[in-house]
């Protein structure tokens, strides 16, 4: 047992010292900072918010006013002024710089509008006074018709129209509103994590083989002993790698004053979400990382050279991404068919049935299955991989054929 730990510790610090590892961990952290801190940022480098000026050419001298008091009404920050300039001096203002935009209004049955600007990219306001232009137009036409106040807002008022899903699996529409940009972070990470962290393993052991290290290691410590403390090492740092992350995020909330449901965060939806959907993370997240862990120590174990070792793990990494294809599709439709079959799927289970958890209301004997499922597939690949491992670690020369793995096994036989 102490050379396990031996090699444990010597897998976890050689990661750990690494300028990578310290560099990407550091810009993550760093990005949550940013992320909290964007809009006081972005209102310190923009000034305080200056009110736009649009010209309205209004020959009748009616509607320019009209229009301001719609602008008024949705707090619109533009300020429809008329204006006895023609159109020629006007676009001459626009190339000078000295006129913003302008607008046409004319009134000939039906409200027309014409807005010009120096580009479309400087129309950021035409939205809002698009909106602006389509409130007078309802006005004008409610007040040809003689309608008044109340039977205008009945004319124009929305449908209620309510959402209900007779399946016991789903959620409301604003559970699934709430949980959805969470589910999809949790995924991106768990999706980078076992990428990352089982080709830290992948690469070590071609390291070690290439360096002729690995001789020295075998003659002290079974191969198998050996790859179980480089899966745990590695491991180790990566949950210790989340833990930063996850307290960095926290922190950064915590400085910036901004709360769960603020500013940038709003946008995914953290508020009221399930203590469990973050416990089925690590989870899946562990599970995970084990079973891709070990096949890529696996897979590592057969080359002696690194660049042999990314070609050779080409599979593994199509499994991954197949996976994420899955989860992503899988957000707007949790309840389709291929989500179900995929999430029992051990190699799909940690993406697309964590997935499931967090925008379905699953029976507990749904995921306790997938989980039971993973942890059977991370046994017997436990036991192949440390088969192959044993032999492989022995082979030298090219080797970029998953047809290797024979000769793996047969030569850990001898040993």
């Amino acid at each position: 047992m102490h050379s396990f730990w031996i090699i444990f510790k010597q897998a976890f610090w050689t990661k750990a010292k690494t300028k990578s590892f310290v560099i990407t961990t550091i810009i993550v952290c760093a990005s949550f900072f940013l992320m909290a801190n964007l809009p006081k940022l972005l209102e310190a480098f923009q000034g305080p918010e200056e009110d736009s000026v649009l010209h309205i050419v209004d020959a009748s001298g009616e509607l320019a006013p009209r229009l301001q008091e719609q602008l008024e009404l949705i707090d619109s920050s533009v300020h429809a002024v008329p204006t006895g300039m023609s159109e020629a001096e006007l676009r001459d203002g626009i190339a000078n710089g000295t006129v913003e935009a302008y607008m046409v209004l004319e009134q000939e049955g039906q409200l027309t509008a014409r807005y010009v600007s120096e580009s479309a990219n400087e129309m950021e306001n035409g939205s809002g006074i698009e909106q602006a232009v389509q409130s007078l137009q309802t006005v004008l036409t409610a007040e040809s018709l003689n309608l008044n106040g109340s039977q205008v807002e009945r004319l124009f008022a929305p449908a209620l129209f309510e959402r209900e899903a007779i399946s016991a699996s789903s959620k409301s529409q604003e559970e699934l509103s709430q949980t959805r940009g969470l589910v999809y972070i949790l995924i991106m990470l768990i999706y980078m994590s076992v990428i990352y962290y089982p080709n830290m393993i992948a690469t070590e052991v071609a390291t070690e083989k290439s360096s002729r290290v690995m001789e020295i290691l075998i003659s002290s410590v079974s191969p198998v002993k050996h790859m179980f403390a480089k899966i745990a090492g590695i491991g180790t740092l990566g949950i210790l790698q989340m833990l930063v992350f996850g307290l960095s995020g926290y922190a950064a909330i915590q400085t910036a004053g901004t709360g769960m449901t603020e500013g940038v965060f709003s946008v995914f939806g953290f508020s009221e979400v399930k203590i469990s959907t973050f416990l089925f993370a690590v989870l899946f997240f562990l599970l995970g990382y084990f079973l891709y862990a070990v096949l890529a120590a696996l897979l590592g174990s057969l080359v002696s050279r690194i660049e042999d070792a990314q070609q050779l793990m080409l599979p593994m990494m199509f499994l991954i991404i197949v996976a994420s294809f899955i989860a992503f599709s899988g957000i707007s439709v949790p309840e389709a068919k291929f989500v179900t079959v995929a999430s029992f799927i051990p190699f799909f289970a940690p993406l697309v049935m964590f997935l499931r958890v967090g925008m379905l209301d699953l029976p507990l004997w749904e995921p306790l299955l997938a989980i039971a499922i993973m942890l059977i597939t991370i046994g017997l690949l436990g036991w192949f991989g440390a088969r192959v491992y044993r032999g492989g670690v022995l082979m030298y020369g090219s080797s970029q054929s998953l047809k290797d793995i024979r000769r793996a096994i047969t030569l850990g036989n001898k040993k």
